[in-house]
């Protein structure tokens, strides 16, 4: 049964509006999963904010790797705020429609940030390498200018991208269901909507994500391969630790997002479960942003520093 108000042409029909199917119907579950999402969404804004104040505040967090984690934990809010706040409200309402501009606007921004998320890892990447592998230079090679062109190439990239990708199978025909089995729109569940012959649609959207996924990717391993390189030349185990250390965060970033990320979008649409990519979904585009205040709040001695720094001033501003 469609709950949606139509376009025919011919023989075919474009949807006006989508529904989003979402993680279940029955009334205890939904609140139950209303809840969780209010609790991760607070706590991954709440998180975020706080690592974004703490290197504003802190002058020993001024420094190319803390620009570039300013940018991701405000990528992070952003990239959380397109999905959640949109799950809440249909776990609330008996109405999951979303409009074909909304749904258009809703992965564009999705793949706007997750673009933007790939680039700007990698831009983290290369200045661990440089910080390891360079460091009686590495103030004048990752000097503000640098640091700026990198985070905003990071951001146009992004954005082209996920304009590219969202006008191409924005442009295609949808006909029969209008339901999205997912709990956003994007890229798979969409094109699954698609009534024309897909095959080559999803070859070069593929072609353009194994792109957008792979190429940052590559130069992440290429920053890490020449960084363990450099480190196995450190005689002292300390010094080897502190150097690696400094990484461990990031790698661990790197991870959970491209583990998820390339499973995902690097294949066609016959290998697609729908169970499967959903949790997986959830995972990447909310697990997550909550997950790096923790990962570099814990992990980071200097971040831990400036939060004990920010805790004295607050609750014993005399001493």
């Amino acid at each position: 049964m469609k709950s949606s108000e139509e376009r025919t042409t011919g023989n075919k029909t474009s949807a006006m509006v989508f529904v989003i199917l979402g993680f279940s119907h029955h009334p205890d579950v939904k609140v139950m999963f209303f809840i969780l999402s209010l609790c991760i969404y607070i706590a991954t804004v709440l998180g975020n904010l706080l690592i974004l104040l703490v290197i504003n505040m802190d002058p020993v967090l001024h420094t190319p790797m803390y620009f570039f984690l300013r940018n991701l934990s405000f990528l992070e809010i952003c990239y959380t705020s397109v999905t959640l706040p949109r799950v809440m409200v249909n776990l609330l309402s008996s109405d999951a429609s979303i409009s074909f501009a909304g749904c258009a606007a809703q992965m564009y921004f999705f793949l706007f940030f997750g673009a933007t998320e790939c680039c700007l890892l990698a831009a983290m990447a290369y200045d661990r390498y440089q910080a390891i592998c360079n460091p009686l230079h590495y103030m004048d090679i990752m000097n503000k200018k640098v640091c700026m062109q990198l985070a905003a190439s990071s951001w146009i990239c992004g954005s082209l991208v996920a304009l590219g990708h969202t006008a191409f199978i924005f442009s295609l025909p949808f006909c029969g269901s209008n339901v999205i089995n997912h709990f956003f729109c994007d890229i798979q569940p969409v094109l699954m909507l698609v009534c024309a012959d897909t095959y080559w649609n999803e070859l070069q959207i593929i072609l353009a994500a194994a792109f957008v996924i792979l190429m940052p990717f590559l130069l992440i391993l290429v920053s890490y391969s020449l960084i363990i390189s450099s480190i196995l030349k450190i005689r002292s185990a300390k010094g080897s630790y502190k150097a690696f250390s400094t990484c461990f965060s990031h790698l661990t970033v790197v991870t959970l997002f491209y583990g998820t990320a390339v499973f995902i979008y690097i294949r066609p649409k016959y290998s697609y479960s729908l169970n499967v990519d959903k949790v997986l979904s959830l995972f990447y585009s909310v697990v997550t942003p909550i997950l790096n205040p923790v990962i570099y709040s814990f992990r980071n001695r200097e971040v831990k520093g400036a939060l004990f720094k920010m805790r004295m001033k607050i609750f014993h501003p005399n001493s």
